[in-house]
């Protein structure tokens, strides 16, 4: 272990039990560059339990300011962060994505709230969540060797935050929707870790805020549930099984009556081979 990262694990630990507040002299804005630096290390006491705890106190409780915050988002999104071994398989470059994509969910969540983002940086904010999900292959959720990547689950938390803020129109609306689909159509991958969870929250957010019609929504699940008809493979069979369990999660979290019920039910009805016909 180096000593820099000896000591950000120290320093880290003392903050996390002073309850995240610094000691005279101390800046928020100083210790970015040392977050950032392992926001994806691969071992999941200094990432997930310090590292990305120290970012959310620092970005929810408003200690970095605006101009802070936009010069991070930044940087995330950039190919060292957000895109950082984009396209790998099954190799470590992933914590630094699905950690720099939790980080951009705060941040927006921070926008959300009280706005400061500019249309221009939304909008590159927007399109590289979007370029990410194009382009992200490594699903796994809990990893043996370094604990949870969980890139579907991460982008789905930072896709509800996109859509929740105010300069969200129909057309990144629908792009998200698409991005969804890609996600449980990947072809590869059965989510096992709860990430249709993660993923209804989002189609619960466009619902619950009535971001796109209630009949859009119902076609695009029963969009979906056109793997069923196609010819049986294993793309199809990952397809047909994470819509599945979405239109589960989506079910007990919508009242029981409506079209849009009716419409969870129709889908879930066309993907579940195992129902009596």
């Amino acid at each position: 272990m180096t000593d820099t990262r000896t000591r950000l694990l120290t320093d880290l630990r003392r903050i996390e039990d002073d309850d995240y507040q610094l000691r005279p002299g101390e800046r928020e804005a100083d210790l970015v560059p040392a977050l950032l630096a392992h926001l994806g290390d691969p071992a999941p006491e200094l990432r997930d339990e310090l590292v990305y705890p120290t970012f959310r106190a620092f970005i929810t409780d408003g200690r970095l300011t605006e101009e802070e915050l936009r010069t991070l988002l930044d940087t995330l999104i950039d190919g060292r962060h957000l895109f950082h071994g984009i396209g790998g398989l099954g190799d470590p470059s992933v914590f630094t994505r699905t950690f720099s994509m939790l980080v951009v969910a705060l941040v927006l969540e921070r926008h959300r709230r009280r706005p400061f983002l500019a249309t221009d940086q939304f909008a590159r904010v927007r399109d590289a969540l979007l370029r990410y999900h194009g382009q992200e292959q490594d699903l796994r959720g809990l990893v043996d060797e370094g604990g949870w990547a969980h890139a579907a689950a991460h982008g789905a938390d930072a896709l509800d935050e996109l859509v929740r803020c105010p300069e969200a129109d129909p057309a990144t609306c629908r792009a998200v929707l698409d991005a969804l689909r890609g996600l449980l159509h990947n072809g590869a991958t059965i989510f096992a870790d709860e990430e249709d969870e993660r993923i209804a929250t989002v189609v619960d957010a466009l619902i619950e805020e009535s971001l796109l019609p209630a009949q859009e929504i119902a076609e695009w699940l029963g969009g979906l549930a056109d793997c069923a008809d196609q010819p049986g493979s294993r793309a199809q069979m990952v397809a047909r099984t994470n819509t599945k369990n979405l239109l589960r999660s989506l079910h007990f979290r919508r009242p029981r009556t409506g079209p849009l019920a009716a419409a969870i039910l129709a889908a879930e009805v066309r993907v579940n081979s195992f129902r009596a016909d």
